[in-house]
């Protein structure tokens, strides 16, 4: 028998999932309209994106505010989820986790716009991001952790579940929208590598909902999916390179919130769908690891942009812009394909494998002189 041999399961037919399509329809159609019409008002009211030929290396001022353009098509995509579910069992408490993420989405968004324009301290835009998390934990997401102490025959009290739960929820929230801000340095790479994730992260969610593993987190996890699907790819055609647009914070915060709401959501009731998301969202993870570590054995500001990232690096040894893209893509995807793949096995033998490709990537990394800041790749820029 294949790993994926029972992928789609028999609890639901596919005319469950299926009957979700029009959020993904309706989020690409908004954040298509919703991205020209934003790259129009930035044009007009002079919110671009400069050169400084550190750090933002493009030709000529490029429009902000993408990023709204894509909490538009999400918005619209979330809301025409929720009335989707209506009459479902359990609509109360998808009702309630789709209004957290949308509310936080528009929290996290709103702080990027902030930045965009005024170019806020890091310490104010991770308290922005923390409220962002706090939509979540006030509307109950939050991750199952008794079933990680369970097969050792332990528990956890109620109430240290619950802190620990927003703890992780914080942390997942400030780490995933700061990886994908730090991803966001070349046209239409943060962009295709968070449409890749959520693909991988969507087949995921097809799995679970055909086998019935929750009443209301199926819909919730598909809506998002969908909804974030539609938001990116409505946006990317005017990020590809050239870009005629950015997302700015503003993009890269709403991503990266969605995202970590989206693998916090995985972490419902078993343990091995949560981490396989966490291994899905595998290359931003790799880094930023990457950039801190550099950063710390080189004696450099943790918090402070350079040119040292795996993609800007790529850059510097002579490949094109393009083909640096391409390569990102592809390494998403293949984190996506192992997280998918390690899905399907048993938990103590998953955890192997991702303990062994993170370590790889760690070793590759540092073997091929990522670690090394030098020359331009150490460039430091204070505005971003």
């Amino acid at each position: 028998m294949g790993v994926f041999d029972d992928f789609i399961g028999s609890q639901r037919p596919l005319s469950w999932v299926i009957r979700f399509w029009p959020v993904l329809v309706a989020a690409w159609g908004c954040a298509l309209a919703g991205t020209w019409v934003c790259k129009r008002v930035a044009l007009r009211f002079g919110i671009v994106d400069r050169p400084d030929h550190l750090v933002k290396t493009h030709k000529e001022p490029v429009a902000y505010l993408g990023g709204v353009g894509m909490l538009v098509g999400f918005a619209v995509g979330m809301v025409l989820g929720l009335y989707l579910v209506r009459d479902e069992e359990g609509f109360a408490t998808a009702w309630r986790w789709l209004a957290a993420i949308l509310a936080g989405a528009v929290i996290a968004c709103g702080v990027g716009v902030v930045d965009d324009l005024f170019d806020i301290r890091p310490s104010r835009k991770m308290l922005g991001q923390a409220l962002a998390a706090l939509a979540l934990i006030v509307g109950g997401v939050l991750p199952s952790l008794s079933r990680f102490v369970t097969p050792f025959g332990w528990t956890l009290p109620a109430g240290l579940e619950t802190a620990l739960g927003v703890i992780v929820v914080v942390v997942f929230v400030l780490g995933a929208t700061n990886s994908l801000n730090l991803l966001d340095g070349l046209d239409g790479l943060c962009a295709g590598v968070t449409g890749i994730i959520t693909l991988a992260l969507l087949a995921l969610a097809v799995h679970l909902s055909t086998w019935g593993y929750s009443p209301h987190g199926d819909s919730v996890r598909m809506i998002v999916c969908l909804a974030l699907v539609g938001g990116v790819f409505g946006f990317l055609p005017f990020n590809r390179h050239p870009a005629k647009i950015f997302m700015g914070d503003a993009g890269s915060m709403l991503l990266g919130f969605v995202v970590a709401s989206l693998m916090i959501l995985f972490g419902e009731q078993v343990p091995r769908w949560w981490m396989a998301s966490v291994v899905v969202f595998g290359l931003p993870i790799l880094d930023t690891a990457t950039a801190l570590v550099r950063r710390l054995v080189s004696g450099r500001p943790l918090f402070v942009s350079d040119r040292g990232h795996i993609y800007d690096q790529m850059i510097d040894r002579g490949i094109p812009l393009r083909r640096t893209v391409q390569i990102s893509y592809g390494l998403a995807a293949l984190y996506a394909v192992i997280g998918l793949v390690m899905s399907q096995i048993r938990t103590r033998y998953a955890v192997i494998v991702y303990v062994l490709v993170f370590a790889v990537s760690g070793v590759i990394v540092w073997r091929k002189g990522y670690l090394r800041m030098e020359g331009l790749r150490g460039a430091i820029h204070k505005g971003r």
